[in-house]
């Protein structure tokens, strides 16, 4: 069975080198959907009888995760030294220094990556990050797998 919840967040990035306007400091409202696949839970005393895993605790572990640490910061690659050392400036700025440039597709694949970390301690393994979308506007998005 898969099961998917949806949480929203505020973070500014750039695109360097990118040929339009996405090359100037900007920000989204994002929006990530995550996808967890897993077995129906058949123990009539679970608190998760009948679901897969209960929504809140699914958007606990997002939230501390990822909407947490990325809501209302700027993030950046950390090759783009120009914004980095600017960022660096600015008394408790909240920065995410990123390994890649943050695109939707890179976002969505960290996003991934750590919420699929994060499951396989949990879980064991029982339940699976299927998919991560993430909304960069309400019309474009990535998917990762």
């Amino acid at each position: 069975m898969d099961i998917t919840t949806r949480l929203e967040f505020d973070a500014g990035h750039r695109i360097p080198n990118h040929k339009s306007n996405c090359k100037n400091l900007h920000g989204h409202r994002y929006a990530i959907e995550v996808t967890v696949t897993g077995p129906i839970h058949d123990d009539r005393k679970s608190s998760d009888f009948g679901m897969v895993i209960d929504f809140s605790d699914v958007k606990q572990i997002i939230k501390d995760l990822v909407v947490e640490p990325w809501d209302h910061a700027f993030i950046v690659y950390q090759d783009d030294k120009e914004i980095v050392n600017f960022l660096n400036t600015l008394p408790n700025h909240k920065t995410v220094i990123f390994p890649v440039v943050p695109t939707a597709e890179n976002m969505a694949s960290e996003a991934h990556r750590i919420l699929n970390s994060e499951f396989n301690k949990r879980f064991n393994g029982q339940l699976k990050i299927k998919q991560i979308r993430m909304y960069e506007t309400p019309n474009s998005w990535a998917d990762a797998i």
